[in-house]
């Protein structure tokens, strides 16, 4: 099919994405006045309701889970029984999600995957693996968790084991009589040492010294660290992660592990061997698994053709809340940054949508 046959829709806005951020931004798009369909859509790559967290390990239970936060109008005990503390996240957030779309009559499209995003003559072209759309503006919540980060250390093809990503972890069962190497120094990479130490012998491993910190994350300490990730992306700078700022509060759980002596760090090694790893010093490892906990980088090859990431890889950021590409006032990107977070991806929907209405004249 020739370029000129594609059809494609027109809309006012087009949300990429729905999980907290894209049905924040939906459901204030739709409290506003804006006709779903005519005015905005929302376009979604899942099969189902639920965005990253259907795709969360088994053993994140509403127990374990660091926080689950209410969408705009709806709680989430209104979906989902909260007292069953042992069901687990994957099915009960996708749950409320989709009772959230349902209810609130959201026009989600799925599965339908953005390829790329171009501009021409003032609207944005979504061109998708199905329908074609024509906007006047872009918010982007894609989030991270569909580009996962592996640092390809040299030998990473030689090893004969298993190597795997956060995102492709289910259960701590399928480890069972393997030495498994963790990677990472992050809440997950502890959590999951903590849960796969129980069943099999493990070896911890990260880049830096782990930044524990013996005080308690409240909010204020929260607020302070999302400034500082704030400050960044408005020089333009890639953002970090709420981790690296606040550090790892030592809780009840680490303090649990650090008695067993499940904490014993060591360095990252220099080199991935066909049945392990090797150090600097020529020391090496035997293992069967190698579990990288190396976070995530955001979802954003799709808006590559706008041009407004910069030579840093970052990108330069306005509005109130940081939600606004600088460079063109169109895009709002949510869960980017200081919106990151669930608490965040709320806030960040729903003012994107005012000053992307306003700059619109909607």
């Amino acid at each position: 099919m020739s370029k000129a046959s594609i059809i494609f829709y027109k809309t006012d806005i087009v949300v990429i994405g729905s999980g907290q951020a894209g049905l924040s931004a939906a459901y204030h798009l739709k409290r506003a006045g804006v006709e779903p369909g005519s005015g905005f859509v929302v376009l979604d790559d899942e099969f189902e309701a639920g965005g990253a967290w259907q795709h969360r390990w088994d053993s994140l239970t509403l127990s374990t889970v660091n926080g689950i936060n209410d969408l705009p109008g709806m709680h989430f005990s209104e979906a989902v029984n909260v007292e069953a503390k042992d069901l687990q996240a994957n099915i009960a957030v996708p749950a409320y999600y989709e009772k959230y779309e349902k209810h609130f009559g959201l026009p989600v499209i799925r599965p339908v995957r953005v390829e790329k995003v171009e501009e021409k003559n003032g609207r944005f072209y979504v061109r998708t693996n199905g329908v074609q759309f024509a906007a006047r503006g872009i918010i982007n919540a894609t989030g991270t968790w569909k580009t996962p980060h592996c640092p390809k250390y040299p030998g990473w093809d030689r090893f004969e084991g298993r190597q795997l990503h956060t995102g492709e972890y289910k259960n701590a069962e399928e480890f069972i009589g393997k030495h498994v190497i963790i990677v990472g120094g992050g809440i997950s990479a502890i959590q999951l040492l903590g849960e796969i130490s129980e069943v099999t012998k493990t070896t911890w491993v990260t880049r830096k010294e782990p930044d524990f910190r013996d005080y308690e994350f409240d909010p204020d300490k929260g607020r302070e660290a999302v400034a500082l990730v704030e400050e960044r992306v408005r020089k333009g700078l890639p953002p970090k992660s709420v981790v690296s700022v606040t550090g790892l509060p030592i809780t009840p759980a680490i303090r649990h592990l650090r008695d067993k002596g499940v904490l014993k760090r060591l360095p990252i090694f220099k080199e991935i061997i066909k049945n392990g790893v090797r150090w600097e010093d020529g020391t090496e490892l035997e293992a069967d698994v190698i579990f990288w906990n190396t976070g995530f980088k955001h979802s954003l090859d799709h808006l590559k053709p706008l041009n407004f990431i910069n030579e840093k890889g970052g990108i330069v950021m306005t509005g109130r809340l940081a939600t606004q590409v600088a460079k063109d006032p169109r895009i709002h990107l949510t869960g980017y940054g200081p919106s990151a977070s669930t608490i965040g991806a709320n806030r960040a929907g729903r003012t994107a949508v005012r000053e992307l209405m306003e700059y619109l004249e909607m």
